[in-house]
């Protein structure tokens, strides 16, 4: 029998003792083991025996989970109103609807997990956590104090936001260091810390299950890549590091993929280091991270038949641009969007930065993964003639559909 299986952030709500789901998120032992050294002998409680059954991965697990377990912290969110969550967006949209107020469910509260990444108290954490928060808290391992934290930046396109907290005790600010994903290999270790259904400090442990996964990520949507791990991460993980066996951190954990009625298929997402290290110093810098947009509605070229590609006279692969918005970067290229009679008066962009696109989401991705002022230079088609063109890239507000 099939099942219907859909992404859910990772945010615990407090209110209801359940959670709201947001539809869309080493090397070898012996070299990387060196950062979180393993006891030649087991300095642990129990029996004699229970210390000599314990394998060295056990022992390695423990060892992270010592070094690094004060470096996480509880998030606690309150939104007191102006709710933009798809749960509140569906209420009002009903309210419009049928012409009667729906009972105000009062403040939200919901959880979430972070991690301190240096030493000045910055925490990483995601963007969906914080987002729309009036009040945010925090808690620390082992302490029993909230602390006040405010948000410093956010990259809502990437699902990241950095908060830091007021009034921390010395010596509790405990930061883990990043790893890197050079190296990583799919069946590797993978342990998730973090607060699932705001059990605060859980910690459960898989492999890395693929390196090769895309995932809708962020505001927009857009498939990026991320890390496959079974390690059991839940709604109130969402924001904890993904750590290796060296105990540094290779991803944040941000989504779960789940079965039709929202129970967990055993599937879990992380935010890849390499993209934390990218964004983290337009974090600091505080404010929005933005990203550029082309401005453009498209569709695959792969999604027309074979028959019709070839009455059209469309490649095998591309995507066809179908709306070119006023005064987006790609108006100013001079891009041009197909009419409702005919397909062969617009533009099909066949590749970008000189590489094909083998999906139309190559597109979306491509364009993510530049800065405001860099340039994209496309390979485009038009009328059996092919051209480059390129597009000095800015932000540019976006209708609800396209790029």
């Amino acid at each position: 029998m099939k099942k219907n299986l859909s992404l859910l952030a990772l945010t615990g709500t407090l209110a209801l003792g359940t959670f709201v789901g947001f539809e869309l998120s080493e090397r070898t032992s012996a070299q990387v083991t060196r950062s979180v050294p393993v006891p030649s002998a087991p300095a642990t409680s129990g029996t004699p025996a229970a210390q000599a059954a314990r394998t060295q991965s056990e022992l390695n697990t423990v060892e992270v989970v010592k070094a690094r377990q004060d470096g996480v912290v509880y998030i606690e969110v309150t939104d007191r109103g102006g709710d933009t969550s798809p749960q509140a967006q569906l209420r009002r949209d009903l309210q419009e609807r049928f012409g009667f107020e729906l009972p105000q469910q009062g403040p939200q509260q919901s959880a979430g997990s972070g991690f301190f990444v240096n030493a000045q108290g910055d925490i990483l954490t995601n963007n969906h956590v914080v987002e729309g928060a009036d009040e945010i808290t925090i808690r620390l391992h082992g302490r029993r104090e909230s602390y006040r934290a405010k948000v410093v930046g956010r990259a809502p396109d990437f699902d990241l936001a950095l908060i830091r907290a007021e009034g921390l005790p010395a010596g509790a600010i405990q930061p883990i260091p990043l790893g890197q994903m050079d190296g990583l290999e799919v069946g590797l270790k993978a342990i998730a810390l973090g607060a699932p259904f705001g059990l605060q400090f859980s910690v459960s442990e898989g492999i890395i299950s693929s390196l090769e996964r895309t995932v809708p990520v962020g505001a927009k949507g857009v498939a990026q890549n991320v890390i496959q791990t079974d390690a059991a991460i839940n709604p109130g993980n969402s924001g904890g590091p993904l750590l290796d066996s060296a105990g540094q951190v290779i991803g944040v954990n941000t989504q779960i993929l789940t079965g039709g009625v929202g129970q967990s298929a055993g599937v879990g997402f992380a935010i890849p280091v390499d993209t934390v290290r990218r964004l983290l110093p337009q974090l600091q810098r505080g404010g929005e991270v933005k990203t550029p947009t082309l401005g453009l509605g498209f569709r695959d070229v792969a999604s027309f038949t074979a028959e019709e590609r070839q009455r059209a006279g469309l490649p095998q692969q591309g995507a066809l641009v179908l709306q070119v918005y006023p005064g987006s970067p790609a108006e100013r290229a001079g891009l041009r969007g197909s009419s409702a009679s005919a397909v062969l008066d617009g533009d099909v962009i066949i590749a970008v930065d000189g590489q094909p696109l083998e999906d139309a989401a190559d597109l979306p991705r491509a364009v993510i993964g530049k800065q405001i002022g860099d340039t994209l230079r496309l390979t485009v088609r038009r009328s059996g003639q092919t051209r480059e063109v390129t597009v000095p890239l800015q932000a540019f507000a976006l209708p609800e559909s396209g790029e």
